[in-house]
């Protein structure tokens, strides 16, 4: 399996989030990516690959064409008012406020398009972000040139990220993205599924009007678990979308077994959907050191993942999500790989 990655995600690095009343450094960081791509080459998974510089046209048709043009603007409007650290919003246009009109103060654009304090901006964010979505698009390629799996091994994550949001890490929705640039290229349906430990929220409201993209999230409950506002089982999509979301939720606590059966339905749901290609939003925060998370997966369930999903038999695009027991999150990650390769 070819993976792809790019150095410069290491430029969003040293900012601080917003998190249970405390300003903390960011969970998110750095050496997360370097492990995953340090255990990559440690088990010979395959060749790593630079990503191919990409333009923002996919972006801007998953994504609100404004978000897309705020993301490289706001570390420069932030400078521009004489401050350094992280740029980070404190008010949100919540209901009863207007949400029609974006701000022209970088303060009030910062709250216009994120959900939380958790997607902070320091000086190389962009790049970094950028290269990230042009990662998720150069390992799309490969599965649409005939590649049976590849991983975008992509940092900062993506699948927070809404039409008109960054929050939880998330800036541009990476496995969104490669979703429709693989539409774009020619598959007829794209499931995405999405076993990170928090609903992927972004995705979710990217497709649901949608009934060309079949979107399964398996993750904890949002009645005790971010992002708390979405991830609930009636939410079966809308319109033309409707019956093409499924969301399963499980409570803290939750072990493989468990785990594992809620991943059966959702991979008999894809079965169903019949999609041409798959992408996996790949997160392993569900794994039990996790400071952040509350399920009960070990180190030795993550191949067993990679297999199950391998017995769904398409094209497999795998994009890197979260988990923040960072000494852990190589051999998990590339755990799963390791396990569909053998399946």
């Amino acid at each position: 399996m070819q993976t792809v990655f790019s150095p410069l995600h290491a430029r969003h690095g040293g900012n601080v989030e917003l998190m249970s009343g405390e300003i903390l450094p960011a969970f998110e960081l750095p050496r997360r990516a370097e492990i995953v791509r340090a255990r990559v080459e440690a088990v010979g998974l395959g060749p790593i690959l630079p990503p191919t510089p990409q333009g923002l046209g996919v972006a801007r048709r998953v994504h609100r064409p404004d978000f897309v043009d705020f993301l490289p603007r706001a570390w420069p409007l932030w400078a521009a008012e004489g401050r350094g650290g992280s740029a980070m919003p404190f008010v949100f246009p919540a209901p009863g406020l207007r949400a029609d009109v974006p701000p022209a103060h970088i303060d009030g654009l910062l709250g216009f398009y994120a959900m939380d304090g958790g997607a902070t901006f320091v000086e190389g964010t962009w790049e970094a972000v950028k290269a990230s979505q042009d990662v998720a698009l150069t390992a799309a390629g490969l599965v649409a040139g005939g590649a049976s799996a590849a991983f975008a091994l992509c940092r900062p994550p993506g699948h927070h990220a809404a039409r008109r949001a960054a929050g939880g890490y998330c800036f541009l929705n990476n496995a969104a993205i490669a979703a429709q640039s693989l539409r774009d290229g020619g598959a007829g349906r794209v499931a995405i599924l999405d076993v990170d430990y928090h609903h992927g929220n972004g995705t979710q409201d990217i497709f649901y009007d949608r009934g060309d993209v079949l979107v399964v999230n398996l993750h904890a409950d949002p009645m005790v678990e971010y992002p708390y506002f979405l991830g609930h089982a009636d939410e079966r999509g809308a319109g033309a979308g409707e019956g093409f979301n499924l969301n399963l939720p499980m409570p803290h606590g939750t072990d493989f077994g468990d785990w594992s059966r809620a991943l059966d339905l959702g991979c008999a749901a894809i079965g169903d959907f019949g999609p041409d290609v798959l992408v996996v939003s790949l997160g392993v925060d569900t794994y039990q050191g996790d400071p952040i998370s509350a399920f009960r997966l070990d180190t030795p369930d993550y191949p067993r993942i990679g297999a199950r999903i391998a017995r769904l038999g398409r094209p497999t695009l795998f994009v890197m999500e979260g988990g923040y027991a960072v000494e852990e999150i190589g051999v998990n990650a590339v755990g799963v790989l390791t396990g569909f390769e053998g399946a």
